[in-house]
């Protein structure tokens, strides 16, 4: 088994000092791989800028212009948390078209799956719209290019981040070729992500929202993904399965009030590997999303490249231990949640 990454110092270059979402972020996880010696056992894929047509797919011309022009001209917010530098744009280009290299790749064979360091991130933006920190939509921007190439016809995204993924919710709520499905603090930023939110039209029933209350953690978790991520992606039989992974839902990130472990996480990363081989031939890809706590971040990272790469759980990271929280009990939401989807 082969696994691809997707890192370019450009990445860097999109930073605001004293910003939640700054280069210092990525830095740490870089430097940390690569002190753990773990990026030697994967293949690099290059990043290069999406092009304009793969882009137009998801955003309009409009707002395209609108962040390079806000770039050009020195930087600026395109809402109040979401900022632009002179290189953001160029920084944009190349985190979308880093996933959507990956996606090529394990679409063609090149690897077997993948993990793409990337930033700015993207779940939140919106066809005409930055916010939450993103300025394109980079896992929507893919999905929509390697469909439109015919690489692939059915794609499942999952979106573990804290934050629900509206951006990408709202790319593909008519669609019923994209099963999307995510969990996430509820009611929390956006603001969006009710388990009514199921899709319209040709695309109703798939669209999966698990809204959680705070302090939901590592047991929780496992129910939803055995009860109801697992029966609804053998069902919709995806071709590649995307995922947005945010590790801001970890106990001790400081944006959240969610309560996973760094092995929770690392179990759901392995579970989602082990749920590629059985229903996609194994075609994973990864993209990072969100995660404020500097030492969480990194080795949240290292976790995922070890479930990717197939080593023994036994080596997985976590120096800060489970949530001290008790969890707060789901049966009655999950219940609901297969009864609604017909699970």
């Amino acid at each position: 088994m082969s696994t691809g990454y997707v890192y370019d110092p450009i990445f860097l270059e999109h930073d605001l000092r004293g910003h939640p979402e700054s280069r210092d972020r990525l830095w740490r996880v870089i430097q940390f791989l690569r002190e753990q010696r773990i990026t030697e056992q994967m293949i690099p894929i290059p990043a290069a800028p999406i092009l304009r047509r793969y882009l137009e797919l998801n955003h309009s011309e409009a707002y395209i212009d609108l962040v390079a022009e806000v770039a050009a001209s020195g930087g600026g917010y395109l809402d109040p948390d979401t900022y632009v530098m002179p290189r953001s744009y160029e920084a944009a280009l190349f985190a979308a078209g880093g996933v959507h290299a990956a996606a090529v790749a394990v679409l063609r064979g090149d690897v077997s799956n993948a993990i793409c360091l990337v930033r700015p991130p993207g779940h939140h933006a919106l066809r005409n719209r930055g916010m939450g920190f993103c300025i394109f939509n980079n896992i929507a921007v893919a999905a929509h290019a390697v469909r439109a190439d015919g690489l692939a016809s059915r794609i499942l995204i999952v979106d573990f981040d804290v934050h629900h993924g509206n951006g990408t919710q709202a790319s593909f709520y008519r669609d019923p070729d994209v099963l999307f499905f995510s969990t996430h603090q509820y009611p929390y930023y956006p603001g969006t992500g009710s388990i009514h939110e199921i899709g319209d039209g040709p695309g109703r029933g798939y669209t999966i929202n698990v809204p959680l209350p705070p302090g939901t953690g590592d047991g929780a978790m496992r129910t939803i993904y055995e009860q109801i991520l697992w029966p609804a992606a053998r069902r919709f039989a995806p071709e590649l399965i995307l995922v947005s992974a945010g590790y801001d839902a970890h106990w001790s990130d400081p944006l959240a009030s969610l309560a996973l472990s760094l092995r929770g996480y690392a179990w759901i990363c392995r579970e989602l590997v082990k749920m590629a081989k059985k229903v996609c031939g194994g075609r994973i890809v990864f993209t990072l999303e969100g995660g404020y706590h500097t030492e969480v971040l990194p080795r949240a990272v290292y976790n995922t490249c070890r479930a990717l790469l197939g080593l023994p759980e036994e080596g997985d990271l976590d120096p800060l231990g489970p949530s001290p929280r008790p969890e707060p009990s789901l049966n009655s939401l999950v219940r609901s949640l297969r009864e609604a989807h017909g699970l």
